[in-house]
């Protein structure tokens, strides 16, 4: 059964903590506490995920590279088998952070939101991460090119691109003027904006949020050629609608969409990943108990109702703020009510850095 075999890969938001201030934070990172664990509790959630055996553990954030340790966790899950992944924005990459990457990781991915400056700025919300972000890239490169010289196994980075419509205009310049920069890089990754969090808000759908025709663009065969020819021979192109974040009950009862958990940052478990909502703590009860209760929320009337129903992205959204009220902690409506509601929010105009 698909409740026994467990999750494929673990998504693991390892703090809220974050410097930057992303228009589309899907976990509304830098914007609310931290919720950051001790190492030993860490190392504890490392080994209840490692029980699951899971393909793939990806810690995420807010920034993860904030948090003391981050090394020794994801060394812990690789001692196990385990495949880990690491997102940055590359906001406070150093050389020595580099060269621990390029150990413990299988692979680093650097968000770059934007092909300019003007661009990935106003979408991140802080004036320099274009910069910052390109100097990480710089520093993976060079620590890739080392442990190739030195004949070690080799640096896997890439960089993932979240496609809005502000930026929808520049992919191919990812792949003509940003990806040559790194002889190294071994991918670039297209995907379209999932409406979570900050990115559910009518006003971001309205101003930010891909329409049907962008994610059908996006993903086509002819689209994908086309980036894939513009990019160099050694980089992999990649794009996605992330359709599979729907969790369509049918779908995923049939096999079609992927077997992902989230994990927030104190060990909490998400029902479903993407939607408000946990069904509780890696720290205190069994995980494959916590995953069986997840997928069991898929049977329940009001998710096969609303998921069910998702057909469009802008269904979707929908869908997502139901979903976070109705299953949210009064923590969570709380936080819903307080984000903006108006019209022409500044970050979807002139962000004023």
């Amino acid at each position: 059964m698909l409740e026994s075999s467990g999750p494929e890969v673990v998504v693991w938001d390892t703090t809220y903590a974050c410097p930057l201030r992303c228009s589309h934070c899907y976990s509304e990172s830098g914007r609310r506490a931290p919720r950051q664990l001790g190492h030993e509790d860490m190392l504890r959630v490392a080994d209840a995920l490692i029980t699951l055996n899971p393909r793939v553990v990806a810690l995420s954030g807010g920034e993860p590279l904030v948090v003391k340790g981050i090394f020794e966790v994801a060394a812990r899950l690789s001692r196990a088998g385990i495949k880990t992944a690491v997102y940055t924005s590359g906001w406070i990459m150093e050389p020595w952070m580099a060269t621990e990457l390029a150990k413990v990781f299988d692979e680093v991915i650097v968000s770059l939101d934007g092909a300019t400056a003007q661009i990935h700025d106003r979408i991140r919300g802080r004036r320099g991460s274009f910069d910052r972000a390109l100097s990480a890239l710089t520093l993976l490169d060079a620590a890739a090119r080392e442990r190739r010289r030195r004949r070690r196994s080799p640096l896997w980075f890439g960089i993932d691109c979240v496609v809005v419509r502000s930026n929808f205009p520049q992919l191919e310049e990812f792949c003509t003027a940003i990806a040559p920069r790194f002889p190294e890089l071994r991918s670039v990754t297209f995907n379209a904006a999932v409406p979570e969090g900050l990115a559910s808000r009518p006003e971001f759908g309205h101003f930010e949020l891909l329409d049907d025709e962008q994610v059908a663009e996006l993903t086509s065969t002819e689209r994908h050629a086309r980036l894939q020819a513009l990019a160099p021979e050694s980089v992999r192109v990649f794009t996605t609608d992330n359709s599979n974040l729907v969790m369509r009950p049918d779908r995923f009862a049939s096999g079609v969409d992927a077997r992902v958990m989230q994990v927030e940052p104190d060990g909490d478990v998400r029902a479903l990943p993407v939607y408000e909502g946990t069904v509780g703590n890696l720290l205190e009860e069994s995980p494959m108990e916590l995953w069986q209760r997840g997928i069991a929320r898929l049977n329940d009337p009001f998710v096969v109702e609303t998921l069910s129903a998702v057909r469009t992205m802008q269904d979707w959204a929908e869908a997502v703020r139901r979903m976070d009220y109705h299953f949210g902690s009064p923590e969570v409506r709380s936080r819903i009510d307080r984000r903006s509601v108006r019209t022409n929010p500044p970050e979807f105009s002139a962000l004023a850095l």
